[in-house]
């Protein structure tokens, strides 16, 4: 395998079979040129060239090794962690990202991440792998990270895995569920603690119905005499749920039947009692 060009001493870019390949590894282009041989045992990744992969090209060329660096380390810890592989697109999408934060911090630019409560709860596996990296970050250039960016870099991994929704839809999700906390924190006049555990059922559950209602698969549903029940036993969280249930319709144009705004109320009732 012959270098065809250099992008930094970490990666190059080889044709082999008529086709354009970036490859990298620690020190695979040191005081190598063009057409000369890569040694087998340097070679680390392979990504075979397209559009995607252009961008990324373009990426190493033009950002400082040691992010490159930093962002490769993040993503083989976290194919390593989570046991699955990632999708091509984080290493553009996580590189280009972990260099504009680095450098907004740098500026004295404070980062902030209004879902990190939401994120830590739906995505625990990625949030623990956003802590590690922004450890590992701050350790390599000095520059203090808080810890919204590690929910900003979980939500990178979750949408790189494959058959996870994309980030648009992720972000849409998460903001839908911070905003019908508000909703109920505002209307109750009470703050929920969001690391009771009440508090992250209630997450999880609109997280999947929310996905539920995207993908068209049924509720289960709740038989009349209980909706009836709750309506009457906890009528102020069945209130509550109510109200959030007409926000989401009324800013998302999403509607939640009649059985789930009970089993909302169910948990509303649950976070009240602990509140």
């Amino acid at each position: 395998m012959k270098i065809n060009k250099i992008l930094n001493n970490n990666a190059v870019v080889v044709k082999e079979d008529d086709q354009e390949k970036i490859v990298m590894g620690a020190g695979i282009a040191f005081q190598k040129s063009k057409n000369d041989v890569i040694s087998q045992s340097k070679i680390e990744k392979i990504f075979v060239m397209s559009e995607g992969n252009k961008k990324f090209q373009e990426l190493l060329k033009t950002l400082p090794e040691d992010v490159i660096e930093l962002a490769e380390e993040i993503i083989s810890y976290a194919e390593g962690f989570l046991k699955v592989p990632l999708s091509n697109h984080i290493h553009i999408s996580l590189t280009d990202h972990i260099s504009f934060a680095i450098e907004r911090l740098k500026q004295g630019f404070r980062i902030q991440n209004k879902l990190i409560t939401e994120i830590k709860t739906l995505y625990a596996q990625e949030f623990s792998i956003g802590l590690w990296a922004i450890d590992l970050i701050e350790k390599r250039t000095g520059v203090a990270i808080p810890e919204d960016e590690a929910a900003h870099i979980a939500l990178h991994i979750h949408t790189a895995k494959l058959g996870a929704s994309t980030m648009e839809n992720t972000m849409k999700h998460t903001t839908m569920i911070n905003e019908m906390i508000g909703v109920l924190e505002e209307e109750s006049g009470s703050t929920v603690d969001p690391e009771g555990i009440s508090h992250q059922r209630m997450v999880t559950h609109l997280h999947f119905a929310l996905n539920r209602i995207e993908t068209g698969e049924p509720f289960h549903d709740m038989d009349p005499d209980m909706l009836e029940l709750i309506q009457t036993k906890y009528e102020g969280a069945f209130v509550l749920s109510q109200k959030m249930a007409q926000f989401i319709k009324d800013e998302y144009e999403v509607s939640f039947p009649a059985s789930e705004v009970g089993y909302i109320a169910l948990h509303i009732q649950r976070v009240l009692e602990r509140t």
